[in-house]
């Protein structure tokens, strides 16, 4: 079974070189005694639920824990750099864009999405003002995956003119990703 990291508990002597090497999300909190902890943003990510399952004995129930379980998803939504479009926004965002722009196609139960959203970030950033970067929920807004055949997710595409002109399913890597853009720009 799976846990999760909450705090750690860090000498003071050692709190301040700790506290320079931590992530902005992170931060020192002072516990009673003398030592500092260290608190870390809640991740909330993929994790294993155990499986319960009940049997019956003609006169009782009992609830017995098995061996294993499924994996479940509680990332939270770390797109927060690439604005979503939708069935609404899709003409005026993507088909009329002046600039190329990269669309990735998504859904919030799937894994592999969650892991390629920083990545997008990431290179919306790097060709700010080159490109423009879009993402579709698939779940809300279906029409638009049907309309370009998606049928598995992640899918990255790149539209120009108002014209798809590139494709790239999976979770790829950020090389795969910016030579798809550099042909474009």
């Amino acid at each position: 079974m799976a846990g999760l990291l909450e705090t750690i508990a860090v000498p003071r002597a050692a709190a301040a070189t700790a506290a320079a090497a931590l992530p902005s999300s992170a931060s020192l909190a002072p516990v009673s005694g003398r030592r500092s902890s260290i608190k870390f943003s809640v991740f909330n990510g993929l994790k294993i639920q155990s499986t319960r399952s009940s049997v019956s004995f003609n006169s009782f129930t009992k609830s017995v824990q098995r061996r294993g379980g499924r994996i479940v998803c509680e990332a939270q939504d770390t797109a927060v750099l690439v604005p979503g479009v939708n069935d609404q926004t899709w003409e005026t965002l993507v088909m009329g864009s002046d600039l190329p722009v990269l669309v990735e196609f998504w859904a919030p139960w799937c894994g592999p999405c969650r892991m390629i959203h920083p990545v997008i970030d990431e290179l919306s950033q790097e060709f700010a003002g080159k490109f423009k970067f879009f993402k579709v929920n698939t779940d809300e807004s279906p029409g638009i995956a049907t309309r370009y055949g998606i049928r598995s997710i992640p899918t990255v595409i790149i539209f120009k003119d108002g014209e798809k002109k590139d494709a790239v399913i999976g979770a790829v890597p950020k090389t795969t990703l910016t030579a798809s853009i550099e042909k474009f720009l």
